[in-house]
C-alpha cells in the first residue's frame, strides 16, 4: 500500500510550472496546473527524458528531449500510446504530498 510522503512546499512549484523532486529515492515530475498538483514518473516513457524539466501548457507537458506530450492529469500521451506513471497527490497545509 502506498503512503503519502512530502515532496515539496506549495511555493516550490508555482502555477504553470513543473519540477523534478526525489521522493523515497524515486524521481517524480511534479506539476502545478492552476493551483492543482499532479505527479508523474520523472522519466519520459519514450526515451527517459526529464519530464519535470518540460514545458507545461495547461495540463500538457512536453518532454524537453523529443517533444513527446503527456496530459499531467492522466499520464496519457498525446503523441503515441505510451503512458507515464501517475502518482496520487494531495496538499496538506503548505506541503505537497505524493503517494509512493
Amino acid at each position: 500500500m502506498a503512503s503519502f510522503v512530502r515532496a515539496a512546499h506549495v511555493g516550490d512549484v508555482p502555477p504553470g510550472t513543473g519540477k523534478t523532486v526525489e521522493v523515497n529515492g524515486r524521481q517524480i515530475a511534479l506539476f502545478n496546473v492552476d493551483g492543482r498538483f499532479y505527479a508523474l514518473g520523472g522519466e519520459c516513457p519514450h526515451r527517459g527524458g526529464p519530464l519535470g524539466d518540460g514545458d507545461l501548457e495547461g495540463c500538457v507537458v512536453t518532454c524537453p528531449w523529443h517533444a513527446w506530450q503527456f496530459d499531467v492529469t492522466t499520464g496519457e500521451s498525446l503523441t503515441d500510446d505510451l503512458k507515464a506513471e501517475r502518482y496520487e497527490v494531495r496538499v496538506e497545509g503548505s506541503d505537497v504530498l505524493v503517494a509512493v
